[in-house]
C-alpha cells in the first residue's frame, strides 16, 4: 500500500510540475526587452499581485530608476486560494506570505497607505505624512469590500449562525468553512450571493456554490439540501456561453438560480436574508448564507479625481484606456488590477497580461516614444464545479473564449486536468508572476 501511495504521489508531483510549466508557458505575455538607463521617479501604490509583479519587472528593466512601492500590509495574500480554504481543501496558511519576501532589493518599500494623490502636482501623500513626488505613478491598491452596505452584516458573524464570507481574508475563509461544513452535514437551505457591482473573480461565488453542493451531497446525501444562487441580474456569468453552461449544471444538480436578487440586508437571529428585486424586496430564509459584499475603489482614488465620471460612478474605478491601462487625463498615471476601470480583468490571470502592457508603455514614455503592447481583456477563471473537476474558462473583452490549450483542454468540459491547473499549477504560476518571470 505504501508503494502504491508513493507511486500516486509521484504521479501527482510529476503532473503538478508538468502543469506548472505548461501554465507558465501558456499565453505568456511579451518578454522584457533591454535595460534602459533613467533617473525617473516611479511610485507604485499597492504591493498585491499587480504592484509586486510590475515592480520586479521594472527593477530588471530600469537602471538608475528611483522606485518606491506603498502598502500598509505586511502580509501578501494569494487570493485565488481563498475558495479552496472556504471549502476545507486548504489551510488558511496556504494563502499567506510576507509582502517583503516578494520585493526586489534596491527599491523602497514604505509600509503605509496612500492617503492622497495630486495628479497635477504629481505627488502622493501617505498615511504616515510622507509626501512623494513622482514622474510616473502606478495605481494598484486593490479594491474595498463594502460589508457595511449590507444591513445587519458584520464580519464578527462569519463562521457562526450559518454565515460565510470567503472574500474577507484567510481567517474568514477558514471560518466560512466552519459554517459551510455544518451545513453540509446537517442539511437545510443554502443561499449563495454575488453583488451588483463589478467584483474580483466573478467566478468565485459559483465555485463556492458548486463545491459546497458537491461536498454536501457526498456528506449528507442527495435531497438533504436546498441550494439557491442569487444572481445580481438575469445571467449567471458575464460570458453568455459560459452562463448557459452554468445554468445547465445548476439544473442537473438541483441548484435554483434566483435572478435579479441582490442581497441588501440580513437578520442573523431569524436567519432571514432580504434581497432587492425588480418587484420589490424579497425575504428568504436560510440555514447557510454566503455573503459577497459590494466592491468599490478605495476612497483615495475617488477623492483624487482619478475615477470615471460617466460610468461606474458608484464604484470609482480608475479612468484608463482599456487597451493600454493608461489614464485618459493624466498620461503619467497607469492603473493595474482590480482598481482599473476596464470591462473585464479583475483576476490574477488578468494581471499576468496587464503588467507587461503597463511595463511596455511606461518604458516607452521614459524613452520618449509610443508603446505598442495591447491588453485585450484576457481573463481566466478555473471554474471549479466539483472536488476534482473544473472548467478552464478564458475569455476577452468581447466575450470570445480564448483557450490557452486548444485541443488539449476543452473550456466548457468538467475536467480533472483543469482541476489540477487550479489546485496544483496555478499557485506556481502566480508565484512566478510575482517575481516578474511569467
Amino acid at each position: 500500500m505504501k508503494n502504491i501511495n508513493g507511486i500516486q504521489a509521484s504521479r501527482r508531483a510529476f503532473l503538478g510540475f508538468a502543469l506548472g510549466g505548461l501554465a507558465t508557458a501558456a499565453a505568456v505575455p511579451p518578454a522584457a526587452g533591454q535595460q534602459v538607463q533613467t533617473n525617473a521617479r516611479i511610485v507604485i501604490i499597492g504591493a498585491g499581485a499587480a504592484g509586486t509583479s510590475l515592480v520586479n519587472r521594472l527593477w530588471r528593466r530600469l537602471e538608475g530608476a528611483d522606485i518606491t512601492i506603498l502598502d500598509p500590509s505586511a502580509e501578501h495574500l494569494y487570493q485565488p486560494g481563498l475558495s479552496l480554504v472556504a471549502a476545507g481543501l486548504k489551510p488558511a496558511s496556504y494563502t499567506q506570505s510576507e509582502t517583503a519576501e516578494w520585493l526586489p532589493k534596491g527599491i523602497t518599500l514604505i509600509p503605509e497607505a496612500a492617503a492622497a494623490i495630486d495628479p497635477v502636482a504629481k505627488t502622493v501623500s501617505t498615511s504616515g505624512a510622507h509626501t512623494l513626488a513622482y514622474d510616473f505613478l502606478i495605481v494598484a491598491p486593490g479594491l474595498v469590500l463594502d460589508h457595511d452596505a449590507i444591513e445587519g452584516f458584520s464580519l464578527d458573524l462569519v463562521g457562526s449562525n450559518g454565515i460565510g464570507a470567503l472574500y474577507a481574508g484567510p481567517q474568514y475563509a477558514a471560518k466560512t468553512w466552519e459554517a459551510a461544513s455544518k451545513f453540509t452535514q446537517e442539511g437545510g437551505v443554502g443561499i449563495f450571493t454575488r453583488p451588483a457591482t463589478e467584483m474580483k473573480c466573478a467566478g468565485a461565488p459559483l465555485k463556492h456554490t458548486f463545491l459546497i453542493e458537491d461536498i454536501a451531497t457526498r456528506t449528507a446525501g442527495a435531497g438533504k439540501h436546498e441550494m439557491h444562487y442569487a444572481s445580481n441580474n438575469d445571467s449567471l456569468f458575464g460570458v453568455p456561453i459560459v452562463s448557459e453552461k452554468v445554468r445547465m449544471l445548476f439544473e442537473d444538480r438541483g441548484i435554483t438560480p434566483q435572478y435579479n436578487h441582490v442581497l441588501k440586508a440580513m437578520d442573523p437571529g431569524r436567519k432571514i436574508a432580504t434581497f432587492a428585486t425588480p418587484d420589490g424586496d424579497a425575504e428568504m430564509g436560510y440555514d447557510y448564507l454566503h455573503v459577497i459584499p459590494p466592491q468599490r475603489a478605495p476612497d483615495v482614488i475617488r477623492q483624487s479625481g482619478l475615477s470615471w465620471a460617466d460610468k461606474w460612478t458608484d464604484q470609482g474605478w480608475v479612468e484608463v484606456d482599456m487597451k493600454t491601462l493608461r489614464h485618459l487625463r493624466y498620461p503619467d498615471i497607469f492603473a493595474l488590477g482590480d482598481v482599473a476601470g476596464v470591462p473585464k480583468g479583475k483576476t490574477a490571470a488578468s494581471v499576468k497580461w496587464q503588467v507587461p502592457v503597463v511595463e511596455d508603455h511606461l518604458i516607452a514614455a521614459i524613452e520618449g516614444r509610443e508603446g505598442s503592447t495591447i491588453y485585450d481583456g484576457y481573463t481566466s477563471c478555473p471554474l471549479i464545479t466539483r472536488v476534482g473537476r473544473a472548467m478552464l474558462i478564458e475569455f476577452d473583452y468581447h466575450n470570445n473564449l480564448t483557450p490557452s490549450f486548444p485541443g488539449v483542454i476543452a473550456p466548457l468540459e468538467e475536467l480533472w486536468i483543469s482541476w489540477l491547473m487550479k489546485e496544483v499549477a496555478l499557485k506556481a504560476t502566480y508565484n512566478a508572476m510575482l517575481r516578474g518571470k511569467a
